[in-house]
């Protein structure tokens, strides 16, 4: 209890600091206007007059002494001095709002707000199941799904952005907590031939012979890509890119199309409606394994409410069907 209270004074004087050197109701309008793009949209969503809000900017760029933002007539872009406030901006107003959550918080009943990272796929299976369960678990938090390429939720986790997210195959980083959840094989997934049924299910399709088909893929960035061709240079196979898209729904859409062929989980071929055209054998010798990670900041605590998100979500997780 001491240490706790030890923490949060050095927050709050942390705080004290930061609210001496800037306005923190600047960072909040500036990080709107970065966000949105557009001086008159943030107007409309904060609710103040357009012409007090650029005042409010204005007045943090001369106390910075740093021009932050472009005007075009489209709207506005972030200087380079802009960019590097924006991440910063971010993480202190979330610190200061996870401050005054923790500090208000019963006990018995986290309050306050809580971002979830998802990747897409996941996104697809979890997010109603977890929006009813936070709902009667929680009634008087609020939660925040966001969903991206896991390296992308990774780099939110390490900004501040997200509190706690699903990831596959997350590298190692040292401002990272990593818990493998759920190992899920890599298969071939091709249109599924109309009537013809395999007993006990399509075969499995030896890493060798993978050369042998043309790929729809994902980006480089996408974690399944990565996983992919690591396994395929240790196997000395040349894969067949046929065309890359980052969409895991279009790439669906295209094998289905007869366009080509994916590498894909089982679980991301059953999220989709099209699942049912769709035949996915295998991937064996060796056999890619996509771990899916619950991912935390190692380097600060989390929030009380964010805190009982981690059985939560592990637990959804584990109730996924094989």
């Amino acid at each position: 209890m001491a240490g706790r209270r030890r923490r949060w004074r050095a927050v709050a004087r942390a705080v004290k600091i930061l609210s001496a050197i800037m306005n923190l109701t600047q960072l909040e309008y500036f990080v709107h206007v970065a966000e949105l793009g557009s001086f008159s949209k943030a107007a409309q969503v904060l609710d103040i007059a357009q012409p007090a809000l650029s005042r409010q900017v204005r007045g943090l760029e001369t106390e910075l002494r740093e021009s932050l933002l472009l005007r075009t007539g489209r709207g506005v872009a972030l200087t380079d001095a802009g960019e590097r406030l924006f991440d910063h901006a971010v993480a202190i107003l979330q610190l200061v709002a996870h401050a005054r959550d923790d500090l208000g918080t019963r006990r018995d009943e986290p309050v306050g707000r809580v971002t979830v990272g998802l990747p897409p796929s996941m996104g697809r299976q979890i997010t109603v199941a977890l929006v009813d369960r936070f709902q009667k678990q929680f009634p008087k938090g609020r939660l925040a799904i966001v969903e991206g390429l896991s390296s992308h939720i990774l780099e939110w986790i390490t900004t501040g952005r997200v509190d706690l997210a699903l990831a596959y195959n997350p590298q190692a980083q040292p401002g990272l907590e990593i818990t493998p959840l759920r190992e899920e094989p890599l298969g071939l997934v091709s249109p599924a031939a109309k009537g013809r049924r395999t007993p006990g299910g399509p075969a499995p399709l030896p890493m060798q012979e993978l050369a042998r088909y043309p790929l729809i893929v994902p980006e480089r960035a996408h974690a399944m890509r990565r996983l992919l061709e690591t396994h395929a240079a240790l196997s000395g196979v040349k894969l067949d890119i046929a065309w890359e898209v980052s969409s895991i729904p279009s790439i669906i859409d295209l094998v289905c199309t007869g366009h080509g062929h994916a590498v894909l989980t089982a679980s991301g071929v059953a999220a989709s409606p099209r699942a049912g055209e769709l035949v996915l054998r295998k991937l064996v010798e060796p056999m890619p394994l996509c771990v899916l990670c619950l991912v935390g900041p190692a380097n600060k605590r989390l929030t009380p409410l964010a805190q009982r998100m981690v059985p939560l979500l592990t637990a959804l997780v584990h109730e996924l069907p094989a």
